[in-house]
């Protein structure tokens, strides 16, 4: 028969004891799954970002699979109630009753779709979020582990590189690129991007591996004979994908206010192809008489960039073993009553001890 436990501190005792409890028992990898979907402003930024990319790739099709929106988003229609959204809202919200319409989101001076343009606007900035993210976390992870593990020449002359791209401003890096790849397509302009915004994420990495290199793991298995390659992937990678990850996401959301800024000032991307930026800036004149031409652009926009930093801040409690989850009230009182249970059952123990 088990028998309460002694306390030994005040409320930190307590809140330290409920989180351990909370945790016997799982891996690494179940505790951050449970931080990061106890995270509300995680989940709901997770729930939403999995709605928008369904809702985008499959209205208007992707990588050769049609769709089931019936308008295409660059083929002009008859223009419907002179442009103006048909979707309307339900009779308890103010509106003439819930419909959807032909055109939700409207239609443009030459009766192109606008629920089909934002679609495909949403697709290039998740495509281009994706790459960028991607490729600046594998330059900046590299970088930052050659760095950190050798140090010495190696780490002076690859953090002297980092800061040379650092000194420069990226929207003006991004620009000149942009400029040069924004014609040859969405990846292009991706792939540019990628090559600059790697920076932050090098610094990161090259911190956290100065410091895993002077673990004991790290020095088992230079005794044990594996080579630095083996050490970096296998052993010292690893125990830095928190930092990692965590930075990649956050990176995920710059990226994709970035490629919306060179779109919207022509150094992104360049038509045919269609993005959230380019369409506010080709809709720009037109703001004053029909506003809805701006709407959706911009609330995908702020959907895709605020989903992805709650996802990021999730991540960062989840991985972050100094966030603690504060207990409820319940779970507190629930401790007390243990506390004060065990402190009764230590003076009970020992006035028998007295009497023996």
């Amino acid at each position: 028969m088990s028998t309460p436990l002694e306390p030994t501190g005040g409320i930190d005792t307590l809140e330290n004891a409920i989180e351990l409890k909370d945790v016997e028992g799982l891996s690494q990898g179940q505790i951050v799954r449970r931080r990061f979907f106890r995270h509300r402003g995680a989940l709901v930024g997770l729930l939403t970002l999995v709605a928008v990319s369904v809702l985008a790739y499959s209205s208007i099709g992707a990588f050769g699979i049609p769709g089931w929106w019936k308008f295409d988003y660059r083929t002009p229609a008859d223009v419907v109630n002179g442009g103006a959204p048909t979707m309307s809202l339900p009779t308890w919200l103010g509106g003439s009753g819930l419909a959807i319409g032909d055109h939700p989101f409207g239609q443009d001076e030459i009766g192109r779709d606008i629920f089909a343009r934002t679609m495909k606007g949403t697709q290039t900035s998740i495509n281009v979020m994706v790459i960028i993210s991607v490729l600046a976390a594998f330059i900046g992870m590299t970088v930052g582990a050659i760095a950190g593990f050798y140090r010495g020449w190696v780490d002076q002359a690859l953090m002297r590189f980092t800061d040379l791209f650092i000194t420069f401003p990226v929207i003006v890096i991004g620009a000149v690129l942009g400029n040069l790849a924004g014609s040859a397509g969405a990846f292009w302009l991706a792939v540019a991007l990628g090559c600059i915004t790697w920076t932050t994420l090098a610094r990161l990495v090259r911190g956290e591996f100065l410091t895993l290199r002077e673990r004991e793991f790290v020095d088992a298995a230079k005794v044990a004979g594996a080579s630095s390659f083996r050490i970096i992937r296998k052993h010292m990678i690893p125990n830095a994908m928190g930092v990692i990850i965590v930075n990649t996401t956050l990176l995920a959301a710059v990226a994709v206010l970035l490629e919306t800024a060179l779109s919207y000032l022509g150094f992104g991307i360049q038509t045919p192809d269609v993005s959230l930026g380019t369409m506010i800036s080709e809709y720009q004149s037109a703001f004053a008489t029909r506003p809805w031409l701006f709407w959706w652009p911009g609330l995908f926009i702020i959907l895709i960039a605020l989903s992805v930093n709650f996802i990021g801040d999730g991540l960062r409690d989840a991985f972050d073993p100094r966030q603690k989850r504060i207990p409820s009230g319940r779970k507190m009182a629930r401790a007390a009553a243990l506390a004060d249970a065990g402190a009764d059952y230590a003076a009970s123990r020992d006035e028998n001890r007295d009497e023996r």
